[in-house]
């Protein structure tokens, strides 16, 4: 009985654990509630923002036009983009200094001025240029035809922002082909493999896990960067709108419906980015992550009290 009692003395504590309190999580919980509680209120009883309009212009004929033009738009100047950003980006890395240098100069001037002043100028080139043609240099010409009949406002639009963004892709481009190891490159070319086989089929499978990220980041930045087009009079989703409030003056309204486009339009971009990301992060890492809809499967199945485990 005695060692029984000094057994059970000898005993540790049992260890209570306290939780850390945060208060300051608290304080910071109810002033954020508090804030969203206003702009609720702020957004449904004040009716400067003529939620009416809103919806009766949301899906007028004129604004999907405008939508579609900004998908059209931020397509064809992104493919140009990557496709000269990938150019340049080979010659960046070349061992011919005329053609690296060549290269660089192209991205430095691209990125080293605004797409504004870009776009004005490519707009106004028939002031500078006023034809062009095709021909032997500085001998005769077999085709010859006005710039100001070729560099129409939408044509201006895509040099402006595909040279633009080749720039800015030509610089991720290389980043993405310098993160892939040389030693692969080594062995690929002791196999016998030319720079053309090595770089298709070796390190830009690879770069993808890098070029991918700041790819989807520039595609939407590009998707907004197409509103400044409004200054030439392109059509897309900002111009549409600003034509419709310069006739009604009901500003507010339509920049809330080219708003809520542009997050749409960015929304989808962002899952497309995600689930791309996604697929080429396969190859370096066993668990992915999951994906926005198992997300939310496994938070209905928590909230059920069903295992997350299970098949239902």
């Amino acid at each position: 009985m005695t060692s029984d009692v000094e057994t059970t003395k000898g005993r540790p504590e049992t260890i209570r654990a306290v939780p850390v309190r945060h208060p300051g999580r608290w304080v910071a919980v109810v002033v954020i509630a508090v804030l969203v509680a206003m702009l609720v209120h702020m957004l449904v009883t004040n009716e400067n923002f003529e939620w009416n309009l809103v919806g009766h212009y949301f899906w007028a004929p004129i604004i999907r036009e405008g939508v579609v033009r900004t998908i059209w738009l931020t397509a064809a100047s992104m493919a140009i983009g990557v496709v000269l950003g990938v150019i340049t980006a080979v010659m960046r890395l070349s061992q011919n200094r005329i053609v690296s240098t060549a290269a660089w100069l192209y991205a430095w001037f691209f990125r080293g001025t605004p797409v504004l002043v870009q776009i004005i100028f490519w707009f106004n080139i028939p002031l500078l240029v006023k034809s062009f043609s095709v021909g032997i240099p500085f001998g005769p010409e077999f085709w010859s035809e006005e710039s100001k009949i070729l560099i129409t406002s939408t044509i201006a639009a895509l040099l402006a922002l595909g040279l633009n963004e080749g720039a800015y892709m030509s610089e991720i481009v290389r980043a993405g082909i310098i993160s892939v190891d040389e030693g692969q490159t080594e062995a690929a070319l002791a196999l016998g493999m030319t720079r053309l086989q090595i770089m298709r089929r070796i390190v830009l499978p690879q770069a993808m896990r890098v070029i991918i990220p700041p790819t989807g980041n520039e595609t939407i930045s590009m998707l907004k960067t197409t509103s400044l087009l409004s200054v030439i009079s392109v059509f897309e989703l900002f111009r549409s709108a600003q034509a419709i409030y310069n006739a009604n003056y009901k500003v507010v309204p339509l920049l809330i419906v080219v708003s809520i486009w542009y997050l749409i339009l960015t929304t989808i971009l962002s899952f497309g980015q995600y689930y791309i990301e996604r697929h080429y992060a396969r190859g370096s890492s066993r668990n992915l992550p999951p994906t926005p809809l198992q997300k939310a499967r496994s938070l209905l199945m928590r909230s059920a009290g069903r295992p997350q485990g299970g098949n239902a």
